[in-house]
């Protein structure tokens, strides 16, 4: 049966195996969120929390993409085993500088694909990927921004982490 699928797919072998990890990538991401929303929740920063449970159902969708797109061409797409995720964070900020890794990480790996797509005269993937191209840099952007709001504002007082709550909640808006 995994000849005749095999035959029936549009994807080169190599560009749905990074399909494959990049669903990965993206469903860790939506997990890692999560963590970072219960974090942030227990700590008493309540509107980042409902951020960085919206960006978790982002990133989900994210995976739900890049998984249909696979079996729409008729690839295997893969379940993503669920990764070890972090749990406990340093402080407020170290959440952000966590995030702003994690989606150069994903702008990464959506640059490989791509290149692969590329080399392999994938047209059709490449195309569908330009969306996370542009989605990426926009990710990239708002955890950018949420750092600078700590350089901006005096996360040490309590009106600070306040402010910083309610500041880094309306980034991605």
């Amino acid at each position: 049966m995994k000849d005749l699928l095999r035959r029936n797919s549009a994807l080169n072998e190599g560009v749905e195996k990074l399909l494959n990890l990049q669903s990965k990538i993206e469903c860790d991401a939506s997990t890692k969120y999560l963590a970072m929303a219960a974090w942030l929740d227990r700590n008493g920063y309540v509107e980042t929390a409902a951020y960085m449970y919206k960006q978790s159902e982002e990133e989900r969708e994210h995976f739900l993409k890049v998984f249909k797109y696979i079996t729409e061409m008729g690839g295997i797409a893969i379940t993503p085993d669920v990764s070890k995720v972090q749990q406990e964070f340093e402080s407020f900020r170290d959440v952000f500088e966590i995030a702003l890794q994690n989606e150069i990480t994903v702008t990464n790996a959506v640059n490989k694909v791509i290149a692969k797509c590329r080399l392999e005269n994938d047209y059709a993937t490449e195309e569908f990927m330009m969306w996370y191209v542009k989605e990426q840099r926009e990710e990239e952007k708002n955890a950018r921004r949420a750092l600078e709001l700590f350089d901006l504002i005096d996360e040490d007082s309590a009106c600070g982490k306040f402010e910083l709550d309610k500041q880094i909640a309306k980034v991605g808006v």
